[in-house]
């Protein structure tokens, strides 16, 4: 293998492994990292956006608007959920773990129940092509440029929009919030909504890519979790170049010794960021800031 080859082999890598840890994150980022809810129901949220978008693909809808669908399905239920659980449990950080916990469990037993053990998936699209003697998928490619996508509209989102700057405000200081007239309770909802509906779309755009079973949301949600926390408190600061560096650990250690090694890479890495970084990366970043 020449070095252009191998040089691309390890960029293409990168870039898969980085599309998985961001578009696994985002939603996390905006319901963990923004609203402090530890929410251990995310990777049902990321099933729901997958099964959805492969029940639209096989009765006929295009790829597209059926990952649009499973990104918007998400969010209805994840709206559900902040109507009837997560609103009485915002003071209760302990309680929301075992709330989300049960509701993980609820969802991944009922999918079993009603839908099976598996789901007809839906095939990778756009095909591949080669370079040197390895082929490559194009797709792989999309969900590359779709994690940027992702990023560069969750910081338009809440930093160039009337909604993003009340979300903000709330969040932060919500009585100060409530006391200059913002409906605390629907930017509260909404903004939950928007967390489970880019899990829902992580879900979809990876619905070609994945065998479709209940349990596939543990696949997300280690790294989903790993990724937020280096990233640190600022989620749109950190997401990035915590995804960044996660990608280049697991892409390295998978190439060089296989899966396992880089989902441990992963565990390490997280270990010596938090010890170094106590605030994350975008702690770092914003403390060089001032």
């Amino acid at each position: 293998m020449d070095i252009a080859t191998l040089a691309f082999s390890a960029l293409y890598q990168f870039g898969d492994a980085f599309a998985f840890l961001v578009l696994s994150a985002c939603g996390l980022a905006v319901i963990f990292g923004m609203m402090g809810v530890i929410n251990l129901a995310h990777g049902e949220f990321i099933m729901c956006g997958a099964y959805v978008t492969a029940s639209t693909a096989h009765v006929g809808l295009p790829l597209p608007l059926a990952i649009l669908s499973g990104a918007i399905v998400a969010a209805l239920v994840g709206a559900l959920v902040e109507l009837v659980v997560i609103r009485h449990l915002y003071d209760r950080p302990l309680d929301t773990i075992v709330a989300t916990w049960g509701l993980s469990l609820i969802a991944t037993q009922g999918t079993l129940i009603m839908v099976g053990s598996t789901m007809a998936g839906v095939g990778t699209p756009f095909g591949s092509f080669q370079v040197g003697a390895y082929s490559y998928s194009i797709y792989r490619l999309v969900l590359f440029a779709s994690a940027l996508g992702v990023l560069g509209g969750l910081y338009a989102l809440f930093n160039w929009t009337r909604f993003g700057v009340l979300a903000r405000a709330t969040i932060q200081v919500p009585h100060m919030a409530a006391a200059l007239g913002v409906d605390t309770r629907l930017i509260y909802s909404l903004t939950f909504a928007c967390g489970a509906g880019l899990a829902g779309l992580a879900g979809g755009l990876y619905a070609p890519t994945m065998t479709l079973v209940p349990t596939m949301g543990a696949t997300f949600i280690m790294e989903a979790f790993v990724t937020v926390v280096i990233g640190g408190a600022d989620v749109f600061l950190g997401t990035a170049p915590a995804g960044a560096v996660l990608a280049v650990v697991k892409s390295g250690l998978t190439s060089w010794q296989g899966q396992l090694f880089g989902q441990i890479g992963l565990l390490v890495a997280v270990i010596i960021v938090v010890r170094i970084l106590p605030k994350g990366i975008s702690g770092f970043l914003l403390r060089e800031r001032t």
